[in-house]
């Protein structure tokens, strides 16, 4: 009988960063049948893009508990929850690399048999690179969950292509979707209020960086009237999901902005409550946007491409540039293109997480348990690629940690925290400071 049963559901996300915190930890609350009470332990993948207190505050999701581990480390936390400790949901909310260094270890953790916990993963957005290596690198959880019908189909397509077994595919909607819905223009002493929403590795040029905050100071000039925002994920010396090499607060030093102009941190749906229109390459904020009918815009400035993330958004209506913007167009997003996105703009998002709630919900009543896990990729299937991705996480080919593997027997102490710290505080230099310089001197 699964604990669920007798207790508070008990669930574990492990998150790489503040993104994939933000969605694995909402995550389990939306898939978690019913109105069962949850117990959340939350552990963070120590590595370059650990979230930072800071961070975690913006995210503004707790925990019963949280604490940062290695991958080693983790699973002999998972050996070591069973009784009345074992968990009942396991939310990865890693890249494909980390969930498939999990899969495989925890395979081997849990390979004498004993109750396991339903493993599920996914994306933490918009899918628009690669789709194929991602969806194989996360194949074997229990539930690999699709953030929009179009996102179920497209990976449905890619495990069968392969002759995978697809059925883990789970149609849902993005976790952090919500808030109330556009008002219209703003009456009385509020300004209207444009906000970008910064990315941190879109685009990546200091060309096309520098062009994009020229045009939202532009904006901000020819409206005086307006509050122009630009919208940060981090602070300088943070990482997020992605590496950041030039950061907007950096680029806005050499800039003249206007009063009106200002820079702005916090959690994106607290932003989202005064935004009368929201302007991105690709951010995932414009689909929290468009779910709240906010005036959406995705920029076609620098072209509609693969690099960009915004071919996305072909067909969605919303693509404008700059120059149109500041003349006062407004585009109209198209119905049936939000409707694809596990937007649900007109209703139906709290139903949107009812298959997964029933799936979960059948696994855990399981008679007998559950299977072993069963990832695609094998020392069979790819034995030129696969001992390469779990080595990154200190794992042998059949799971089992490598030699000289971080310690796991025990709490990190004081000074092996402040190496850590130090560690990751000098690898963030190495690429906002030091790489930068290095690619310049090679462009002489």
């Amino acid at each position: 009988m699964p604990a669920s049963a007798t207790k508070a559901l008990r669930v574990a996300v492990l998150a790489d960063s503040d993104t994939r915190w933000k969605w694995g930890a909402l995550t389990a609350t939306r898939v978690c049948p019913g109105d069962t009470e949850i117990h959340l332990d939350g552990y963070l993948l120590r590595g370059r893009a650990t979230p930072t207190a800071r961070q975690l505050e913006e995210v503004g999701v707790s925990a019963d508990s949280l604490r940062e581990v290695t991958a080693v480390e983790f699973l002999r936390a998972m050996a070591g929850a069973r009784g009345e400790d074992s968990y009942d949901v396991l939310v990865l909310a890693l890249v494909g690399g980390g969930v498939q260094a999990m899969l495989h270890g925890l395979g081997r953790v849990w390979q004498d048999g004993a109750e396991r916990p339903v493993v599920v993963t996914g994306y933490v957005g918009v899918v628009y690179e690669k789709l194929a290596d991602g969806l194989l690198l996360r194949h074997g959880a229990d539930l690999v969950l699709a953030n929009s019908r179009q996102d179920a189909e497209r990976f449905r397509a890619v495990y069968e292509g392969v002759g995978a077994d697809a059925a883990a595919v789970t149609e849902v909607a993005l976790p952090f979707l919500g808030g109330a819905a556009y008002a219209g223009e703003p009456e009385g002493d509020r300004p209207y209020t444009v906000v970008f929403a910064a990315q941190p590795s879109v685009p990546d040029s200091r060309k096309d960086r520098t062009y994009l905050l020229e045009r939202l100071i532009r904006h901000a000039r020819l409206h005086p009237e307006r509050e122009v925002l630009l919208k940060l994920r981090s602070k300088p010396g943070e990482h997020t999901t992605h590496i950041e090499e030039l950061p907007y607060q950096k680029l806005v030093q050499r800039a003249d902005p206007p009063p009106n102009f200002r820079l702005v941190y916090g959690h994106m749906g607290e932003v989202l409550d005064r935004t009368d229109l929201l302007v991105t390459v690709s951010s995932t904020a414009a689909l929290e946007s468009l779910h709240r009918r906010i005036p959406t815009v995705v920029l076609s400035d620098l072209g509609v491409r693969e690099a960009l993330g915004n071919h996305h958004f072909v067909g969605s209506g919303c693509l404008a540039s700059w120059d149109q913007l500041d003349a006062g167009h407004r585009p109209a997003p198209d119905p049936e293109w939000v409707a694809r996105q596990g937007v649900a703009a007109d209703g139906g998002y709290e139903t949107a997480f009812d298959e997964a709630r029933g799936r979960i919900a059948a696994l855990l009543a399981r008679p007998g348990g559950l299977p072993p896990l069963a990832p695609y990729y094998t020392p069979v299937t790819a034995p030129g690629y696969l001992p390469g991705i779990l080595a990154r996480h200190h794992l042998a080919a059949d799971g089992t940690p490598l030699p000289g593997a971080p310690a796991a027997d025990r709490a990190p102490g004081p000074v092996r925290q402040v190496v850590r710290r130090a560690a990751r505080g000098a690898y963030r230099h190495g690429v906002q400071r030091v790489a930068p310089v290095i690619r310049r001197m090679g462009e002489l």
